[in-house]
């Protein structure tokens, strides 16, 4: 068996390559041009990629699915390629079910060890030859930039399920549909609380609800705030943000508490992250003062962040978030396949 040391090179080695590789070639537009079929292969890269009537015809598409119960013939015979180079439970099953119940089957890559890139192949060499195999790949990679690098090689659409601290479009589109479940997105006053620097989950949402006129509140510890390009950019689109000391601070006056992760990995030892995470555990006691159509959301995997008590509060509505994933990749499918 490969040791641990050796798998966390060959991730090193593949990261530096990405980099290489982004530098060499650059960014690309959403949609790119396939020249031996003369078509336009769609692609979803970025949030940003969407307009808001773009969004509202999406979740609309995702809402027809959930009301016919998430079965259809409609991509029969399609084969959808996941390249998974970080671990995944939820995005990457939630999309080979999507595919399975819209009549498609799927191809993937069992781990970083498992593909020619770890014999030294580019990734757009690896997506070059992919693309061949399938009508469409759904990537995500710990290096940012390397989904946009995979839409400039392939001839098929490409769709991002998270790049390192950069975008995750489809959880935001499940987010956005789960907050729409419960009350109108126009507007409202939504919390984004924990590791807001490397979350890519907060940045998409934070981009996405610019577009919708909502008021951001902001929660996390030092070092993990916001980036000031995102931040400033959002400013300039508009959107209100005001930071907080404390969850306390904001939760009668926010709809949505969006909770993440605080990577444990952020911290020199055990001790200083215990008495950091502490402070942004949400539990049923913190949620007393908050609006009686409050929901709390969270991307998952969670570890301390949620009281397992919050599980049986009417606010709890991490888990039908989680399962709305089938529904909302449905659509994305049908979006780039069809």
């Amino acid at each position: 068996m490969k040791s641990q040391h050796h798998l966390n090179f060959r991730v090193r080695l593949f990261q530096c390559q990405i980099v290489c590789e982004i530098g060499n070639y650059g960014r690309k537009e959403i949609y790119s041009y396939n020249e031996a079929g003369g078509m336009r292969t769609r692609h979803i890269i970025s949030i940003k990629d969407f307009d808001r009537d773009g969004i509202d015809r999406l979740l609309d598409q995702a809402e027809e699915i959930d009301r016919e119960h998430g079965r259809s013939d409609a991509l029969n015979g399609k084969i959808l390629a996941t390249l998974f180079f970080e671990p995944s439970t939820r995005t990457r099953m939630s999309f080979e079910s999507a595919i399975a119940r819209l009549g498609g089957s799927t191809l993937s890559v069992g781990s970083v060890d498992a593909c020619s890139m770890a014999k030294g192949e580019t990734l757009a060499d690896t997506i070059r030859v992919v693309s061949g195999y399938a009508d469409a790949i759904v990537i995500r990679h710990p290096k940012e930039g390397a989904a946009r690098l995979a839409a400039e090689f392939s001839t098929v659409p490409v769709i991002n399920a998270g790049d390192g601290a950069g975008q995750h479009p489809s959880q935001t589109l499940l987010d956005l549909y789960t907050i729409r479940q419960s009350m109108p997105i126009e507007g409202i006053d939504i919390a984004l609380v924990g590791d807001l620097r490397y979350g890519r989950t907060a940045h998409s949402l934070a981009s996405a609800l610019s577009l919708y006129r909502a008021r951001l509140h902001t929660v996390s510890p030092n070092g993990l705030e916001l980036p000031e390009t995102l931040a400033a950019e959002l400013r300039e689109s508009g959107m209100e943000i005001i930071p907080h000391d404390t969850i306390d601070d904001l939760i009668s006056d926010v709809d949505v508490l969006y909770v993440t992760r605080v990577q444990r990995e952020r911290f020199p030892d055990t001790a200083s992250y215990f008495n950091v995470t502490s402070s942004y555990r949400i539990t049923p006691e913190i949620l007393t003062n908050a609006k009686k159509h409050l929901i709390v959301l969270h991307p998952l995997p969670r570890v301390d962040e949620i009281d397992p008590r919050v599980d049986d509060l009417p606010h709890a509505r991490y888990f039908e978030q989680s399962r709305n994933g089938v529904p909302v990749r449905m659509a994305m499918l049908m979006e780039v396949m069809r």
